[in-house]
């Protein structure tokens, strides 16, 4: 019995069904279709588990089919990637709030789209089965502590892998490594270890839930899910045009994020990770984005971040420049103090440096047992 995953393409392009297919199908049973409507003819016999949807197409475009599948409570919850030659981050938000989860440029590379949907696959399957386990969960007995005690573990476990596996897509299209979000996160913990134990801002940490503080940073670059690919993977730096579309990803973040909160119970969560996704580009003097704060105007969390994410930034190669070394780093992120940075955190960054290198250089050699990838150098 066949138990592949099954995927339909849609495209008027004879051209692009065929790359398309001949990408996934060694995967997936793939069906191909050269309209909107004879998708939905064929979904009256298949159930996909992934629609690849052109936006551009005669009678019927991706918006109007994606409005349609999306009213139907047969196909709501098919997950559906746009496919589209537009690179206007007005058409990708639009489909993006209709409901897509992602878009792919035309013409696209083969290996991207395979990897970009087993991607998707993965976090779709996961989702599933924290649905379930979360059905479960209503239906123990309030007397089975123990059993409920385990399998809110499995459920966290499971929230932390599609967490997870979130992050590594956004960062995939980044082009950069996964461990990125790793990085950042263990920086992260080494700052707000120094806070705690210096006894710094005892007003404002005493109430954080720092497990969850840490893992809501994973999603502090979330919005760059609604960036074009054409910037997102440049080789080269970015023109001011490019620039001012790459910093909406912070303002896209805390929409994607306060969706998220609009049908969740997550709050403190949601609300550590709205933060950071809109504050770590701020600077200290008023000069960064997106709403140019300034000094203690910037809380304290996205003051934090950004020197975790720009140590993270000078030490790891990018497609358009080299990785320096930590020396380096902290002498950048030094110079940059009561400019970019928080002078008193420069300060506590200046006392915990050994154990950045620390966790710099177990990534580094975890990066060359694996045998190297991108991102590191």
């Amino acid at each position: 019995m066949d138990d592949r995953k099954t995927i339909i393409i849609v495209d008027d392009s004879i051209a692009n069904l065929k790359i398309g297919k001949n990408a996934l199908m060694s995967l997936y049973n793939v069906f191909t279709v050269l309209s909107a409507k004879k998708m939905f003819e064929l979904l009256e016999r298949n159930k996909p588990a992934l629609i690849l949807l052109d936006v551009d197409m005669p009678d019927m475009d991706g918006y109007e089919a994606i409005k349609l599948l999306k009213e139907n409570p047969d196909t709501l919850k098919i997950p559906v990637i746009f496919l589209t030659g537009k690179n206007e981050i007005e058409d990708e938000m639009k489909g993006l709030t209709l409901g897509a989860i992602d878009y792919i440029s035309k013409p696209f590379s083969p290996f991207i789209l395979r990897k970009r949907v087993e991607m998707h696959i993965l976090v779709n399957s996961q989702q599933r089965v924290l649905e379930e386990q979360r059905k479960e969960l209503q239906k123990f007995n309030n007397n089975l502590q123990n059993l409920v005690a385990e399998k809110t573990k499995t459920v966290v476990e499971l929230q932390n892998a599609v967490l997870r596996t979130m992050s590594d897509i956004v960062d995939r299209r980044d082009d950069v490594t996964g461990s990125h979000i790793e990085r950042v996160q263990a920086y992260l913990k080494i700052l707000v270890d120094g806070l705690m134990e210096r006894k710094l801002y005892e007003d404002i940490t005493k109430d954080w839930d720092v497990d969850l503080l840490l893992l809501s940073s994973q999603l502090h670059d979330i919005g760059k899910i609604g960036i074009s690919d054409s910037v997102l993977q440049k080789k080269d730096a970015l023109n001011e045009e490019e620039f001012e579309i790459m910093k909406r990803h912070t303002t896209i973040g805390v929409e994607v994020i306060k969706k998220i909160e609009a049908r969740s119970s997550a709050c403190d969560f949601l609300e550590y990770a709205a933060v950071f996704a809109g504050t770590h580009h701020e600077r200290w003097d008023g000069s960064g984005y997106p709403k140019g704060l300034s000094g203690e105007n910037i809380p304290l969390l996205g003051r934090l971040l950004a020197i975790a994410d720009v140590y993270d930034a000078i030490t790891s190669k990018r497609p358009y420049k080299k990785a320096l070394t930590h020396d380096k780093a902290v002498k950048l992120i030094a110079a940059g103090k009561g400019t970019h940075f928080a002078p008193d955190l420069v300060d506590l960054f200046e006392e915990v440096v050994d154990k950045f290198a620390a966790v710099q250089n177990e990534f580094v050699v975890a990066f060359a047992l694996s045998g190297g990838g991108g991102g590191l150098p």
